[in-house]
């Protein structure tokens, strides 16, 4: 459906250059990275709003890398929606038909249909400053979705709402994409957000892409420890392949030897999730073929879940319910019992 091949864009002040994508057709594909990686750069490059340096762009096989954006056949929302504030909502949708002359019959039909889709039927004749961040959300993106364009670009869409509106968001964002069908491209800084709606993620760093997976990937398999850092594996360690046994491998990670699956030698790198690490004060029994005592030294609490800091040396994040932490009746200085299976970690 998209292809992008080679891509380099330079605005002086910054360079994204070796971007190489295929999206498939009615793929919801992510674009993840920090502030300033180029997520937007990219964005705005495939809907033409910065010139191509080098490389090109295909949408269904027909290039459109030297196209002026309004013949590209693709809509853009932006985080802070640009709502026309004199224009009423149902006026807001249907500007872009108006601009192209559909006739007035055509362009109610379309703008009711797509109301319906964004849940959105009763506020047409509202104005826009009448409305909630996630109301001004829905009507951009019903804005940009009755043009029928071949794809909708997303730059940071949820990143302006409060923590429940955009959970809530993200539940719609799926139905709607689920009903139209649309190739998306949607750019966020939020982990989370992109594994809750992302078919396939691309992370980018300081204008290149880094890594390229489903969210399973990036969450199990990091490719370097930008990757496994951003998306919150908590522990990397510097390790030193050691002797195998039963298909597992020792690895020196500083005076601990855990145990992992890896064919690697030498030097690596490790990461292991929070999540995968069980808490227990006695020897937990189990088949994880890796089970340490240690010594909490840091408890942060973040509501819903903890964070534990468990010191051998080296330090584990851990993380618990608030449950379960109650249950254990876990403190500063208590010694417990880590265990986390061998498959849990990834060697890199």
């Amino acid at each position: 459906m998209i292809a992008i091949k080679n891509l380099k864009v330079d605005l002086g002040d910054f360079l994204l250059q070796d971007i190489n994508l295929d999206i498939e057709s009615g793929e919801y594909f992510i674009i993840l990275g920090p502030t300033g990686a180029g997520k937007t750069v990219l964005l705005e490059a495939i809907a033409g709003l910065h010139p191509v340096l080098e490389g090109r762009i295909w949408i269904d096989g027909r290039e459109i890398s030297r196209q002026s954006a309004e013949k590209r056949g693709i809509g853009i929302v932006y985080q802070d929606q640009v709502l026309f504030p004199h224009l009423t909502v149902e006026d807001n949708i249907a500007f872009g038909l108006k601009l192209r002359k559909c006739p007035r019959g055509e362009i109610k039909a379309k703008v009711d249909y797509m109301a319906e889709i964004v849940e959105i039927p009763h506020l047409l004749q509202r104005s826009p400053a009448m409305l909630s961040g996630g109301e001004k959300q829905k009507v951009a993106l019903a804005r940009a979705l009755v043009i029928e364009p071949e794809v909708l670009l997303l730059d940071e869409p949820l990143s302006a709402l409060d923590p429940e509106t955009r959970e809530r968001m993200q539940g719609e964002l799926r139905e709607m994409h689920r009903r139209v069908k649309v190739t998306i491209i949607h750019v966020t800084h939020d982990f989370e957000e992109a594994v809750a709606l992302g078919h396939r993620v691309a992370v980018l760093n300081d204008g290149e892409i880094v890594q390229i997976g489903s969210p399973e990937d990036f969450l199990r398999h990091p490719s370097s420890e930008f990757v496994a850092r951003f998306a919150l594996s908590r522990n990397i360690f510097n390790g030193k392949i050691g002797d195998t046994e039963d298909g597992c491998t020792f690895v020196d990670i500083g005076g601990v030897r855990v145990m992992a699956i890896t064919e690697l030698r030498g030097e690596v790198r490790l990461s292991l999730r929070p999540e995968d690490i069980l808490i227990s004060k006695e020897p937990f029994q189990s088949t994880a073929r890796n089970s340490f005592q240690g010594a909490i030294t840091d408890i942060a609490d973040r509501g819903s879940i903890v964070y534990i800091t468990v010191t051998l040396p080296p330090d584990f994040m851990c993380l618990i319910t608030r449950q379960a932490f109650e249950e254990l009746g876990l403190r500063k200085g208590m010694r417990i019992w880590i265990t986390f299976k061998a498959s849990a970690i990834h060697v890199f």
